[in-house]
Parts: C-alpha cells; structure tokens; sequence
C-alpha cells in the first residue's frame, strides 16, 4: 500500500461512531511515489477523500510518501517526524485530535 491508497482507504476504515459531531478538513500535500495532493473531509459521522486540494483545511500536512507510510506502519516516530522537519503539520493541536482515528499513532 502506498500513501495515496492509504489516503483513500480511510472512508472503509474509519467508524463513524469516532466521528460524530466532528466537521474539519485537512489537506495532505505528499511528495514522492504514490503521493500526490488530497482534501479529507470529516463531517455528518464519515469520513471522504479528495484528489486535490479543495476548501479551507484546518490542518494541512506535508511530507514525503516514505515518511509518512512509515509513520502509518509503526517504524518511524510521529513526534520525532514532526521534530526532525520529516513532516510538517500546519496545525498539531488539531492533527493530534484525528491521528489515532486515521490510523497515524
């Protein structure tokens, strides 16, 4: 799986149960193979996911493909990302809200 299939993979694996009464956007600008630019949405209890980058995010996140897709598997550190420049996140209060829904912790 690489991070654009990861990306679009959200809507089946999210429950919408963690979603209720949640509305925020985020924009992923991912850099390398399997990457690309995409807008999630999270409101009305689901979750979906845009090529592009549309609307006003709360939170945009950029990074390479690798970084990332080792963040999702469990071998990189997301706060050593974060503090290493590996990624960048425009708004971490609200990241941190959402990276254990999405799958990121």
């Amino acid at each position: 799986m690489n991070a654009a299939e990861f990306l679009k993979s959200l809507p089946a694996k999210v429950k919408p149960e963690l979603l209720e009464g949640i509305d925020t956007i985020f924009h992923f600008d991912l850099e390398g193979e399997g990457g690309g630019q995409f807008t999630v949405y999270v409101k009305d209890s689901k979750v979906t996911v845009d090529q592009g980058l549309c609307d006003e995010p709360k939170c945009v996140v950029k990074a390479n493909t690798e970084t990332l897709m080792s963040i999702v598997e469990g071998k990189t550190n997301p706060m050593m990302a974060v503090m290493t420049g590996k990624i960048k996140i425009s708004n971490p209060g609200e990241m941190i809200k959402y990276a254990k829904i999405f799958g990121l912790m």
